[in-house]
C-alpha cells in the first residue's frame, strides 16, 4: 500500500505532503509522509516534531484588556450582555497573525445595539485577524463601548496574575500556539531485502499558519535547538573517563567541553554575530524591548552593561535577571561591568 502512495527514495530521506485541507478559517489540516527511515528513527523524528510543533512555534496572541471604569473582572457593564471575566475569554480565543514581534494596542469601539466580532476590531497594519465573525460580546442597549487591546507574539501558553489587574485593566491568558493538534504513526515496509519505516505526520492550524509553514518553521527551530551541540568541541583532545560506570573527569587530564561562543568576559574571545538572541528564548516582553534599541545579536547584547540594560524602556529588574541567568546558563557569559566602547 505504501509503494503505492509514497516514491521511496534509497538514497536520502523525503517528505511528501498527501492531503491538504481548509475544514473553517480557524483550522486547517495537513497530512505528510516521511521516509524512509531505518529502524526506530521514524519515532526519534515524531517525538521531536510531536513537541516542536505546539511548543516552538511562535503565534500572536490578545494579552491585555482594559475596560473603562470597571475595577473587577467579574464586574458587569450595564447594556453588556456578557461579564468582563467572559469577555476576556472570548478575546483569548481570538486568532491572529503578525510578522512583528512589537507589541501592539488595539481597540474594539462599538456603539450597540451589536453583536460585537473579531472584525470590530481596529488592528495595527501589521496584525491581521483570521476570523472576523469570532464572537466577542453583544451589546444589547444603545450604548458605547470601548475596549483597549494589548497584542503580543510569543510561543506556548502563559497564564497571567488576575491580582496585577489595575485600573480596569486586565491581564489575559495568551494562547501563542498556532498548532493545535498534531498526530504521527509509524509503518514498516519492505524495500528490497531491508526492513526500513515510513512515518505519517497529521497536523492541525488555528489558520495564522498553513500546516506546510508550521512543518518547516518547526523542522527549523529543531535544527536552530541542535546547532549549539554540532558546535561542542573538546578543549584538549581528551576523553571523559569512566568511573565505576559513570562519567567523570579526571583531575590531571580535565576535559572542558564548551560551545565556539565561550565566555567572552574571561576569555575575551569574539563573539560571532551571527548568533541572534533568539537562542535566549527569553520571554516576549524582554525580547521586544532588546529588539526596540536594536540588539539583534549576542554582539550586540554584550556592549551592554546592566546599568545600560535598566536604562531601556520598560526593561525592568525582572527582565534584566532573565537576560542574566540565559546568557550563563546557555553561553557561560557574564554581562559587562562596564559598557563595551564600539570605537
Amino acid at each position: 500500500m505504501f509503494k503505492d502512495d509514497i516514491s521511496i527514495c534509497p538514497q536520502r530521506i523525503q517528505l511528501r505532503c498527501l492531503e491538504l485541507k481548509t475544514e473553517s478559517e480557524r483550522l486547517h489540516y495537513g497530512r505528510f509522509a516521511v521516509s524512509p527511515f531505518e529502524k526506530g528513527q521514524a519515532n526519534t523524528i515524531g517525538i521531536a516534531m510531536r513537541r516542536a510543533l505546539p511548543q516552538e512555534i511562535e503565534g500572536t496572541s490578545i494579552t491585555r484588556a482594559k475596560f473603562r471604569g470597571i475595577v473587577h473582572e467579574y464586574s458587569t457593564i450595564t447594556g453588556l450582555q456578557e461579564t468582563v471575566y467572559d469577555v476576556s475569554v472570548n478575546l483569548k480565543e481570538i486568532v491572529l497573525k503578525s510578522d512583528s514581534n512589537d507589541i501592539w494596542e488595539a481597540f474594539s469601539s462599538i456603539t450597540g445595539p451589536k453583536e460585537v466580532t473579531a472584525g470590530d476590531t481596529l488592528l495595527p497594519p501589521r496584525v491581521k485577524v483570521i476570523d472576523k465573525s469570532q464572537y466577542i460580546a453583544t451589546i444589547t442597549q444603545p450604548i458605547s463601548s470601548t475596549i483597549e487591546l494589548g497584542i503580543e507574539k510569543g510561543r506556548g501558553y502563559r497564564i497571567e496574575n488576575l491580582s496585577k489587574s489595575q485600573d480596569g485593566q486586565f491581564p489575559i491568558d495568551a494562547v501563542f500556539m498556532p498548532v493545535r493538534n498534531v498526530n504521527y504513526s509509524i509503518h514498516l515496509f519492505r524495500n528490497g531485502n531491508v526492513m526500513q519505516e515510513i512515518s505519517f505526520i497529521e497536523i492541525w492550524t488555528n489558520g495564522s499558519l498553513t500546516p506546510h509553514e508550521a512543518l518547516l518553521e518547526a523542522s527549523n527551530k529543531i535544527v536552530d535547538l541542535l546547532t549549539p551541540f554540532s558546535q561542542m568541541q573538546t578543549r584538549y583532545g581528551n576523553t571523559i573517563l569512566l568511573e565505576n560506570g559513570k562519567q567523570s573527569l579526571d583531575s590531571t587530564k580535565a576535559v572542558s567541553l564548551r560551545l565556539h561562543l565561550g565566555n567572552a568576559t574571561k576569555q575575551n574571545e569574539k563573539i560571532p554575530k551571527n548568533i541572534f538572541i533568539d537562542q535566549l528564548e527569553l520571554p516576549a516582553r524582554a525580547f521586544n524591548c532588546l529588539k526596540r534599541a536594536k540588539i539583534y545579536t549576542i554582539a550586540d547584547l554584550l556592549t551592554y552593561s546592566r546599568e545600560d540594560l535598566s536604562e531601556i524602556r520598560n526593561f525592568g529588574q525582572r527582565s534584566l535577571d532573565q537576560v542574566v541567568k540565559e546568557l550563563w546558563n546557555r553561553f557561560n557569559i557574564e554581562l559587562p561591568s562596564e559598557r563595551v566602547s564600539n570605537t
